[in-house]
């Protein structure tokens, strides 16, 4: 019940700042003229704004906020590791390097960058699972991140002036710009996706946090859902950066944080998600508010934020361990 009650206050908490979002900018709207906007009333001015120009950017935000918490989920629960997350991986830096091939290599659209995106996740994913065969699956992705990182910035020097600026605000994770095209991205990977790992293989994901030998003995078919899920895993993660880049540490945070707010163990997929949403789009609003006069990306406020509590958490372990 706790948990319930905690999934619809964070999606209520989503909603609100999505509804603070969309009155946010150089034609400011109250939460009252965005919902009459939204309900089919208003002027022809407000019905632009919030329906061509904010609401597409809104949704990505919820979208890829959920699939980036999502991954973030699966990634912890089965590592077992509270670092576990695409950002940490090497995943997010793979999909990094795929969006750098389409933009200076190809000089694609913003539709082959979503594509490449999505193969250079799904590339350091392999990378990745071939190096877990012989170490650590967590060492595997932080040298597979260290490598891309490399790859990256050799990418970054051979391209042209413009699309190098247009490589680097990507790089940073931004929500400016986002069109109908960036949510059929995240939100289709979201419908796709999401119901395979809390319904098909929610019930494994619990019992494999007991052990691999345990969920053997009770009828789990660990690698199969290990692969699968790791699957999922990836792209989810991709889905998300190819729709607005590499955000930050949403992956690291969110499960943890609805993790506490539940008091429930297990990997919490559902509040998780919706913990992933609310921190993005509200993110999303206090970037655009942080500066007087100059809006930040996302990315730049989640990275700062995601920093702290990183520092924070490493500290939390710390003193756990000293006791």
């Amino acid at each position: 019940m706790r948990s319930r009650v905690v999934t619809c206050a964070l999606l209520a908490v989503a909603l609100a700042f999505g509804v603070l979002v969309l009155g946010t900018g150089d034609y400011p709207l109250t939460p009252a003229e965005v919902l009459r906007t939204l309900s089919g009333g208003g002027d022809a001015g407000a019905h632009f704004v919030v329906w061509e120009l904010r609401l597409p950017r809104v949704l990505t935000a919820l979208a890829a906020g959920a699939a980036l918490a999502l991954s973030g989920a699966l990634f912890q629960a089965l590592v077992r590791n509270p670092l576990g997350s695409p950002d940490v991986l090497g995943f997010t830096s793979g999909a990094a390097m795929g969006a750098l091939v389409s933009i200076v290599v190809l000089g694609g659209s913003s539709t082959v960058l979503a594509g490449g995106a999505v193969a250079g996740a799904v590339l350091s994913g392999a990378v990745v699972l071939l190096a877990s065969r012989r170490g650590p699956f967590v060492l595997a992705g932080v040298a597979t991140a260290a490598v891309l990182t490399g790859v990256n910035g050799y990418l970054l020097t051979r391209a042209q002036l413009m699309d190098a600026a247009r490589a680097v605000l990507w790089l940073t994770g931004s929500l400016d710009g986002r069109d109908w095209s960036d949510v059929r991205t995240a939100l289709g990977a979201l419908v796709l996706l999401a119901p395979v790992a809390v319904v098909g293989y929610g019930r494994a994901l619990r019992l494999l946090e007991l052990g691999d030998d345990s969920a053997a003995a009770l009828g789990v078919r660990v690698p199969r859902t290990r692969y699968v899920l790791l699957s999922v895993a990836v792209l989810l993660a991709a889905a998300a950066a190819a729709a607005c880049g590499p955000v930050s540490f949403v992956a690291l945070a969110a499960p943890q944080l609805a993790r506490r707010l539940t008091r429930t163990p297990g990997p919490n997929l559902v509040p998780s998600a919706a913990m992933g949403a609310a921190l993005l789009v509200a993110a999303d609003w206090l970037s655009q508010r942080a500066v007087p006069g100059h809006a930040l990306p996302v990315g730049v406020l989640t990275g700062l934020l995601g920093g702290g509590y990183l520092v924070w958490l490493l500290a939390s372990h710390r003193r756990v361990a000293a006791r």
